[in-house]
Parts: structure tokens; C-alpha cells; sequence
């Protein structure tokens, strides 16, 4: 392998180089809708929030839109949240601190705190932006970045920042193009000749395809940038309709198309291909992207020193494998392996393991996401399986290679995927209703 002298000297730099902040990212504010309740993630979500969902060995969902905000140069950040936000909240302060307010740099957390005169909890995308309307004119932007806190991707938003200014849009959809068979969980738009929104449909049962191009729907990312002006005037109209959902997806978008200039944003690669995104919404979703990660060439580039993806790092040591017996030997192919990690005479294939987690002799780990801090005994086959943060697994337990006996003890998602916490082992680690665990 031989590398240039100034790839070279990228690797032996000192720090990283975000964006710098231009004027547009400077008037910018973005907020993070994170909220969610995930009921789709089961119980995975059971005690934390959907963007608090540990993925990719060391990080939480909600670290890559906050990473791709930092990237971009937007460094005005609030965060909403509501559902369990606990271990989320706790994430930020840990992970997130480290921008400076005194010169207009910020993450801050937006909790539910019933700030109209209804005295309600957020009631849909819209009415949290509603909540804290006096908030974000405290902040005076000039545009709003709105951003889902549960999708996982990489993108430079002062692009698309650029394409709603120069396009003179009162308000921007990012979209992707995925084929028509999923474009039923996501808000499906028609656009014409100059990427104007004619038409948006929010999750409908038989989406249309983009024209020319069978198969293929446009959809909502769910990432939108407004003028501010405009948002806050949406926003108000929005609050005093009694019949609304007060959603973006349901209501913003579809009833403000005809009235004012909404663009869509492709969002595309350097060949013009649909980029990398994943709604993480599912738990075979969520064990999928995972698995994407493991691959040789993966398309999200975690190791892009040029976009880091930034979070809290417990510190732990090196990961650890050792014995190199015949039929005990520690080792790990085409697997992703977190600081803290022991493989003590085990076997791991295309999985992603946790920081702090232990995998002992003559047991064997293939396709699966281990979380942090789970103990795996000796003589173990696991297969196809998301195993929950702190989760004992017993000497000689075999997961994912019968369904039918899983479904016993375990949640078994229709596409094979084994879902194990340690309340389904008996293992009540804090005291909790329903036997639920707090990861």
C-alpha cells in the first residue's frame, strides 16, 4: 500500500477540519426532532429514546445529524426532546458539551415543558417547532434547519442551504430517491422540471413513481430548511387549526405547495447516485445498517477523517482477543470490535460488538449487534440476533437457529431477527415496571 505525501500528511495532523462558518451557517438554526417514541424498535426502546439507540459499535442515532450539523459549519443546535429522553439527554451533555455559547456555538436541550396555554405534550413535528416558537426567535436565524434525531447518514446541509437561497424557496425538502415497494413509510412527493413540489403525500398506500423512471419514488428525508418568516407564520396558522395533526408531513407540507415556493432537494453523491440513508425505524432496519457497516466498502464512510462522526468514548482499553488453540482461538472477521472488548477464545463473523462486551471459548457470534456491556458464555451460537446493552447470555445457549423455540422467550421480528434484553432472561437489573430495562 502507498499513499501520497498529502494523504500522508492529512493522517498526521494534529485535528479535524470542519467546515468553516459562512454567513448562510451562521444565520442558521438547526433543530433536532427527538422525540420519538420508536415503538417499531420494540424493546429496544422500552427505556430510552429511539435517537438514543446505540449503533455502528460506539455511537447513538441521533450522533449523526449533530455530526453532520458541526461538519457543515452549523453550530446553532437544539435539541427536542420528549420520549424517555433520559439516557438521551444524559448523552448530550456528555458527548455534546464542548461548544462554546459565548460565541454563538451551542447544543442545546429542548425538553417538552407545555409552554402554551393548552398545557400539552408535543402533539406532532409541527407543534414542537410551535412550542418554541419564542425560542427560536430569541436566536434571530434567518433559516430554520429541522432534522430528524433518528436517521443515519452523512451530508454537508450548507449545500443544501446554498440550493434553498439561490432558488429562492420559502421552504426545502431534502429527498431520496428508494424504490416504490418502501416508499410507503415515508412522505412521497411529485416534483416538476425545476425540482418544485406539485404534489406530497404523506405515507400513502400506493405512492407514485417519479416520471421516466418506473419503480422509483421520490420521498421526504425528513430533513427541511425554512425562511424563517415563513415558518413562523406556518407554524401560527398551523397552531389555530383545530382539526390539524400539527405534522409537517401531514399538514405543513401538503397544504403549503400550492400557496408558496417548496423546492426538493435531491440528495445525491458525486455521480449523481441517491447517497447513502437509512431510516433506522424497524428493528430489521436497524440490525440491517448495522450489518452494512461490517461490509468490505461500505457506503457510510465512518473512517472519513474529513467527517468524523463525533460522540462520548468511555474509556476503555483496546480491544482484546486471545488463545489461538484449534477450536478456541479469539478472533473476528469482517466485524466491527469497540474499545473494551475481550474475545476469549471465541468467534465473531460480520457482526458489530459494543464496547465492553466479552465473548468466551468455543463460542461463536455470526450477523448480529452485540451492545455494550453484554457477557457471552462459553459454548454459545449466536446467529442473526440483536443482544441488549448488559445482557448475560448462559454457557451454551444457541440463539437464531430456531425461530420457533425463540419466539418462546424472545422477540422475533417476521424476517428472522432475534431480539434478546435482559428483562427476557429474568434478568431484572433495577427495579422497574413491567420488568422493563433502562439502557
Amino acid at each position: 500500500m502507498t499513499i501520497s505525501k498529502d494523504e500522508q500528511a492529512k493522517l498526521y495532523r494534529y485535528y479535524t477540519e470542519p467546515k468553516m462558518v459562512t454567513e448562510l451557517t451562521r444565520k442558521t438554526l438547526a433543530l433536532v426532532l427527538a422525540g420519538g417514541e420508536g415503538s417499531r424498535l420494540k424493546d429496544l426502546t422500552a427505556w430510552r429514546a429511539k435517537p438514543a439507540v446505540p449503533i455502528g459499535g460506539k455511537y447513538r442515532i441521533i450522533d449523526f445529524p449533530l455530526s453532520n450539523c458541526v461538519n457543515s459549519g452549523i453550530r446553532k443546535i437544539g435539541v427536542l426532546t420528549q420520549y424517555k429522553s433520559h439516557s438521551l439527554i444524559r448523552h448530550l451533555q456528555r458527548a455534546w458539551g464542548f461548544m462554546r455559547a459565548e460565541i454563538g456555538e451551542f447544543v442545546e436541550i429542548l425538553p417538552a415543558q407545555q409552554r402554551t396555554t393548552k398545557k400539552e405534550w408535543y402533539q406532532g413535528t409541527a407543534d414542537a417547532l410551535y412550542q418554541n416558537i419564542d425560542i427560536m426567535q430569541r436566536h434571530h436565524p434567518e433559516y430554520v434547519l429541522v432534522l430528524g434525531g433518528d436517521h443515519v447518514y452523512t451530508m454537508d446541509y450548507s449545500e443544501m442551504l446554498l440550493h434553498h437561497v439561490q432558488t429562492g424557496a420559502d421552504f426545502t425538502v431534502g429527498s431520496i430517491e428508494v424504490p416504490v415497494a418502501e416508499a410507503s413509510a415515508f412522505g412521497v412527493m411529485t416534483v416538476d422540471e425545476s425540482m418544485r413540489i406539485t404534489h406530497f403525500t404523506e405515507k400513502p398506500e400506493h405512492p407514485d413513481c417519479i416520471p421516466g423512471k418506473p419503480g422509483v419514488a421520490l420521498v421526504s428525508t425528513g430533513i427541511y430548511i425554512f425562511s424563517k418568516d415563513f415558518l413562523y407564520q406556518t407554524l401560527i396558522e398551523d397552531a389555530a387549526k383545530p382539526h390539524s395533526s400539527h405534522d409537517f408531513g401531514k399538514d405543513i407540507i401538503p397544504a403549503r405547495i400550492v400557496d408558496s415556493r417548496a423546492i426538493a432537494y435531491p440528495f445525491r453523491d458525486k455521480e449523481g447516485l441517491p447517497s447513502y440513508w437509512r431510516d433506522v425505524g424497524t428493528l430489521y432496519s436497524y440490525w440491517q445498517t448495522n450489518m452494512e457497516l461490517c461490509s468490505v466498502d461500505p457506503e457510510l464512510n465512518l473512517y472519513n477523517r474529513n467527517w468524523p462522526i463525533w460522540t462520548y468514548q468511555p474509556q476503555y482499553p483496546p480491544a482484546k482477543f486471545i488463545f489461538d488453540d484449534e477450536g478456541r482461538r479469539g478472533e473476528a472477521i469482517d466485524s466491527l470490535i469497540a474499545g473494551g472488548c475481550i474475545l476469549s477464545g471465541g468467534r465473531v463473523k460480520r457482526s458489530v460488538l459494543f464496547f465492553a462486551t466479552t465473548v468466551e471459548s468455543y463460542s461463536l457470534i455470526k450477523d448480529s449487534v452485540i451492545l455494550p456491556k453484554v457477557s457471552i458464555g462459553k459454548h454459545c451460537r449466536i446467529t442473526r440476533a440483536i443482544i441488549d446493552k448488559g445482557t448475560v447470555i448462559p454457557d451454551g445457549t444457541v440463539i437464531g437457529e430456531n425461530l420457533v423455540e425463540d419466539a418462546k422467550r424472545f422477540h422475533v421480528t417476521p424476517e428472522g431477527i432475534v431480539l434478546v434484553t435482559p428483562a427476557m432472561l429474568g434478568q431484572n437489573l433495577y427495579a422497574r415496571p413491567h420488568n422493563d430495562y433502562d439502557g
